[in-house]
Parts: C-alpha cells; sequence; structure tokens
C-alpha cells in the first residue's frame, strides 16, 4: 500500500480575496512500494477533458473560465468530499467546516462572509453530481483506491500580508502554507497507520523557486532531508527508511498527477466562492458595482469605487487589501 498527496493553489495573484491552497490524500492498495499514475487507474471514469458521461479532474484553469460557471469545479470536488467522508456538503458553510479550510474561523470577522451562506451545488445539477458520486466510488473500489482527505487552506488578506512580512516574500509564504498543509495531512495519516507506508507528494511548483530543501526540513525537523534533484522542470526530495520512504515532487505543471489537479479545483472552488460572497456584499452596499475577481489591475478599480464606503463602514484595508 501507498499514500499519494497532492497540492496546489488558487489565488496568488490576486489583491483581494484569499490565497487557497488545496490538498487530496489518496490510499493506493496491493502490494507494490512504487508511484503510480492515477489517471491510468480511474481511466474507465475520470477525463480531462468535460464530458456528460465521466468526471472531469484536471488543472482547474481549464476547467474553470469566469463566465462558464462552477459546473465542473463542483463536480469533482463535491464528489471528491463524498467519497472521503460519506456525504457531500449542501452549503457553503457545510464545504468550509468540511474541509477545514477555516478552521481558526477568521472568515467570521469579515463582514462579507459573517453570516453569509448558501446552498450548494450552484450551477451544478444535483442528481446529476449524485450520479456521478456513486460511479466514482465503483470505480475506486475496482481500482483498489480510496480518497482519504480533501482540504483546504484559506488565508484572508489580514494573515496573507503578516506571513510576507514575515517570509519577505509572497513566494516564500506559498511555500511554507503548501508545506505546512501538507505536514498536517500527513501527520493525520501517519497518526493511524501501523506499520508506516510509502507517501509519494506531489506539488505544483512555486513561481520560480528550484530550491525547497530548507522549507522541508522547517516542517519536517526531525527528519533528515535528502535533495535528489533541484531544476528548473522539477525539484525532488525524499527521507524515511525504505519501507516508509516519503518522496516529495515540485514540479512545473504538477496539476498532470490527478491528486494535485483535484487539489487544484479544491483552491479554486473555495475562492471563487468565497469571491462570490465578497462581490455580494459590495453590490448590496453599492448598487450597479461591477463584480471584480480580484486581480492587480481590475482590484484598483474595484477598491477605488468602494473607498467611500469602506470608510465609512470602517473596514480597515488590512482586512481587504493584499499587499502583494
Amino acid at each position: 500500500m501507498t499514500w499519494h498527496i497532492g497540492i496546489d493553489e488558487a489565488g496568488y495573484g490576486p489583491n483581494l480575496g484569499p490565497l487557497v491552497v488545496g490538498a487530496t490524500a489518496w490510499q493506493v492498495g496491493g502490494e507494490g512500494n512504487k508511484a503510480v499514475d492515477l489517471y491510468d487507474q480511474l481511466g474507465s471514469l475520470v477525463t480531462l477533458k468535460p464530458t456528460e458521461e465521466r468526471l472531469a479532474i484536471a488543472d482547474s484553469k481549464l476547467l474553470y473560465k469566469p463566465r462558464g460557471g462552477l459546473q465542473w469545479l463542483e463536480q469533482a470536488v463535491l464528489t471528491g468530499l463524498a467519497a472521503a467522508q460519506g456525504n457531500a456538503p449542501t452549503s457553503w458553510q457545510q464545504l468550509w467546516d468540511a474541509t477545514l479550510a477555516d478552521s481558526a474561523g477568521h472568515r467570521h470577522d469579515l463582514p462579507w462572509y459573517a453570516g453569509y451562506d448558501c446552498e450548494l451545488p450552484i450551477d451544478a445539477d444535483a442528481g446529476e453530481v449524485f450520479a456521478v458520486q456513486n460511479k466514482f466510488q465503483v470505480a475506486c473500489d475496482e481500482a483498489d483506491l480510496k480518497l482519504v482527505d480533501l482540504r483546504a487552506r484559506a488565508v484572508f488578506p489580514r494573515e496573507f500580508n503578516d506571513l510576507t512580512t514575515r517570509y519577505v516574500t509572497k513566494g516564500a509564504a506559498l511555500s511554507h502554507i503548501s508545506i505546512g498543509l501538507v505536514k498536517d495531512v500527513v501527520d493525520t495519516l501517519t497518526s493511524k497507520l501501523q506499520p508506516l507506508t510509502p507517501f509519494f507528494i506531489s506539488f505544483d511548483k512555486h513561481g520560480g523557486r528550484n530550491r525547497y530543501a530548507e522549507l522541508l526540513q522547517h516542517h519536517f525537523p526531525d527528519q533528515e532531508i535528502e535533495t535528489l534533484l533541484e531544476s528548473r522542470p522539477a525539484s525532488r526530495y525524499r527521507w524515511g527508511p525504505a519501507e516508509a520512504r516519503v518522496e516529495v515532487c515540485f514540479r512545473t505543471k504538477g496539476e498532470a498527477e490527478l491528486p494535485t489537479a483535484l487539489a487544484s479545483m479544491t483552491a479554486k472552488y473555495h475562492r471563487e466562492l468565497a469571491m462570490r460572497a465578497f462581490n455580494a456584499y459590495w453590490a448590496a452596499q453599492i448598487p450597479g458595482l461591477k463584480a471584480t475577481a480580484g486581480y492587480p489591475q481590475d482590484a484598483k478599480r474595484f477598491k477605488a469605487e468602494i473607498d467611500v464606503v469602506q470608510k465609512k463602514l470602517k473596514i480597515a484595508d488590512c482586512n481587504l487589501w493584499r499587499n502583494r
């Protein structure tokens, strides 16, 4: 048996809204101790492109467009949560609780999230999602796979600004957040395992960074991190005994691996839902206000248009605006 974990983010570039990191953990049965391609294992159901009969799991940038709706993100993320937890969340608040995306409850301190809720799914048909969930469970059983954990970690503007100040760059902040999330997932899994089994962990690379050994050592201080490769296409590391080896890869286009692709979709789904709540709040304050996705040029336009009302409501910039 082996474990496959994938991690990716959404919302790294914007000035408004949260950065969200997603993670998925899969148990792969059998006697082998090598990494396997989960796309091959689930080829009977999972596809890279949306169809009516199959479940699309791919890089969120390929499956979500602003005017295309949330259907494909919802199908995959809600199906994954149903597989991992037995039931899929049926509301915005339930989703955030189910994935532990905001375990500290910071969203409740922000006026655009406090008291906000909506039913899920929004764009996908609930009946079709339920049908896909059943097919997914059958496909996993046939492939001797199990999706055990699906999580997210949301970083709202105040914390984001604090972390970028602490770690100097937002790239370093992203790396610490992502590796910290993996540490939580690994600790949860290993606390239940006896004996331990190999882990294969895949990240999408963090910007132009090629060196991650010190970051890994920071989060796994009791391990002796071995560097296998550090290059532009991929950086690889490992630690632990042969029978319980942990292998970590940071690679460009990491979403080519299924666990990372579903992590990408999980992060994007949380991010887009958070922006829906954010835009709904400000539209109620300023009728006719054009919604924003939060990216730099349009974020400046949006902030200028809400400036008077923001001051009237005494909303501090640190709770609204990401400095980097």
